[in-house]
């Protein structure tokens, strides 16, 4: 039993594990202001798709029981401000979109009953967030089982940023899988590319895996190609923080360099993911809007300066991996082959 956690609802406030402090400090944040939680989630205190859309419910129910509104027409038309403002923080995610769609779908069932009560409507708001971080950890513990057919006994696993439980409401998508397959064999070595520049992996990944005693090694993101050739990676894993409908896959920057090598080296490449962060509005990679991020992300470190001034950096925080580079793609429902266009649209119908 982990004695930690990645977000919950404690005293009428949201409470996350502040993961810019990991692995130095565990330090958990009490947010009693909506605001509090929009930035928690733009300056990635919590990180990770599915947990972003945990912490943007939790922020919506904290914003309406705050109000004081007093009828749920009035509470739902205050609400909209912050429907606004979480909707800004990470615009790749898909998972966010959808947790603010389903806390909308509650307030509108809501007054479809024609109540008048706003204290009722606030109760349910808080209910329905609370049963989304419920979902998400069933999700992912269902990820983990189906993912863990792939993993051989005695696999070196690859996998890069964090899609462990500290990205989720629990367990985890791409460490799900990675914890499930360890339960099974006992056997199981990850190698955890230090993810550049905000370095997931070697912070939260490797902390994660040490915490709950699975073998893990941090390497530097330039040494994959060389492991990889000389035979130390047996397949790679990763998360996902929007699906477009053909597989196309938007993650981590640095993903899809590793789902070239893998290709060249004749590896598997999976990711892990619900289908929630499945967009079956978006055809293609091409149209994933991709969060451009601070550039002193990579040009300080701290009070230190890396790069001399007047030299600008680049920071896209997430990269596309075309379908085609994909071996599987590991959902709640079952493990997506190609063509995925069929495989993921199969996946959804049968949950709907």
């Amino acid at each position: 039993m982990k004695d930690w956690f990645t977000i919950a609802w404690r005293d009428e406030k949201v409470v996350l594990l502040d993961q810019r402090e990991l692995p130095e400090r565990e330090v958990y944040l009490e947010l009693e202001e909506p605001e509090a939680v929009a930035v928690a989630i733009e300056t990635m205190a919590i990180r990770g798709a599915p947990a972003i859309g945990c912490a943007a419910a939790l922020g919506i129910a904290l914003a309406a029981m705050r109000s004081e509104a007093a009828t749920p027409e009035d509470l739902i038309a205050e609400l909209e401000r912050h429907f606004d403002r979480f909707a800004r923080t990470r615009p790749t995610a898909v998972n966010l979109f959808f947790a603010l769609s389903e806390m909308r779908k509650e307030a509108e069932r809501f007054v479809a009953t024609a109540s008048a009560d706003a204290t009722v409507l606030r109760r349910r708001l808080l209910e329905r967030a609370q049963a989304l971080l419920r979902e998400d950890v069933a999700s992912c513990r269902r990820i983990g089982e189906h993912g863990a057919s792939l993993i051989p006994a005695g696999s070196k696993v690859l996998t890069h940023c964090n899609a462990g439980a500290l990205a989720t409401a629990g367990f985890g998508t791409a460490l799900g899988v990675v914890r499930a397959a360890a339960a099974r064999f006992g056997n199981i070595e990850v190698l955890a590319n230090e993810t550049r520049p905000l370095l997931q992996g070697a912070r939260l990944t490797a902390w994660e895996l040490e915490r709950d005693k699975i073998p893990v090694s941090v390497l530097t993101d330039g040494m994959a190609a060389d492991l990889m050739r000389r035979g130390k990676v047996d397949l790679v894993i990763v998360g996902a923080d929007r699906i477009a409908s053909n597989g196309d896959v938007a993650n981590k920057i640095g993903t899809y360099s590793l789902a070239v090598l893998a290709r060249a080296h004749g590896l598997p490449f999976y990711v892990a993911a619900p289908l929630a962060s499945v967009d079956f509005g978006t055809a293609s990679g091409d149209s994933i809007p991709i969060e451009e991020r601070d550039p002193s992300e990579i040009t300080r470190q701290g009070e230190r300066r890396l790069v001399p001034r007047g030299v600008p950096a680049l920071n896209p925080a997430f990269d596309v991996t075309q379908a085609s580079l994909i071996d599987a793609i590991i959902t709640e429902a079952g493990i997506a082959r190609p063509p995925f266009t069929e495989s993921l649209r199969a996946q959804a119908s049968e949950r709907d």
